[in-house]
């Protein structure tokens, strides 16, 4: 068995054996689209005329996939370099590529199934969201998304050196994000300064990405979300692979 395969089996394992993080991970988005469903029910935005629920569930969804890439892989890499398994895996001759690649599987996923548990939920009668037929569009879109979140996670957890730190860096990164990015409410609704603001985002691609995929946008504006999706990855994933630590000694 390959050093990649035995990584991502074991990562699996203590996955699904985690049964408090495998609950919420899951649970945590749904319980955002609930409470926002409930609050705008029946409501339109006035600056575009469309349902609350075309902005709410795909904004939502883009936030708990990017919160479970950078929360996962954080945390793994914290706990596997304190409790110094790294070190050992450092002795053997996996690279550092294979320990990445082996997160990477289990966090496309994990991201696969919430966003088909997330859409289900949506597209019950109570909440109404139409899915479009450009839908398809939605996976590229999700794997360039995970991608760069992923590498985000890794510059927190190369850093960060213990479990209240990787919180606080990682909730200090996702929550504001989520505002400033049209997560829980629609950028339309926000002054021009703060939708400027909103560019630099990766958050904001990943919610006009999936917006747009789920509710019939232009695949123009799709293919640009993914382009700037990619290059978030690229430059998060060099800053990832310079600063990754192999035990908090070196």
């Amino acid at each position: 068995m390959s050093a990649y395969a035995a990584l991502s089996q074991a990562g699996y394992r203590a996955y699904t054996r985690d049964k408090t993080t495998l609950f919420f991970t899951f649970a945590f988005p749904l319980l955002f689209l609930i409470v926002f469903g409930l609050i705008f029910h029946g409501q339109n935005v006035e600056e575009s005329g469309k349902p609350y629920i075309n902005y709410i569930a795909p904004g939502v969804l883009s936030w708990g996939v990017g919160n479970a890439a950078v929360f996962g892989v954080a945390f793994v890499l914290m706990q596997w370099r304190r409790d110094d398994i790294l070190r050992l895996i450092r002795m053997t001759p996996t690279p550092v590529s294979a320990v990445l690649a082996s997160r990477y599987v289990l966090a496309i996923a994990i991201g696969a199934v919430q966003t088909v548990m997330f859409v289900a939920v949506a597209m019950l009668p109570f909440f109404g969201l139409s899915v479009a037929g450009s839908w398809p569009w939605a996976l590229p879109v999700l794997v360039l998304g995970v991608t760069a979140f992923l590498m985000l996670g890794v510059i927190v957890g190369s850093y960060a050196k213990t479990p209240e730190a990787v919180a606080a860096v990682a909730n200090c990164l996702m929550i504001p994000m989520a505002f400033l990015s049209g997560s829980f409410f629609p950028l339309d609704m926000m002054p021009d300064w703060m939708q400027t603001l909103s560019q630099a985002l990766p958050l904001r691609y990943l919610n006009d990405g999936i917006s747009a995929a789920l509710t019939g946008g232009s695949t123009g504006d799709i293919a640009v979300d993914c382009g700037v999706l990619a290059a978030f990855a690229v430059v998060f994933g060099a800053i990832a692979l310079k600063t990754f630590r192999w035990s908090d000694q070196s």
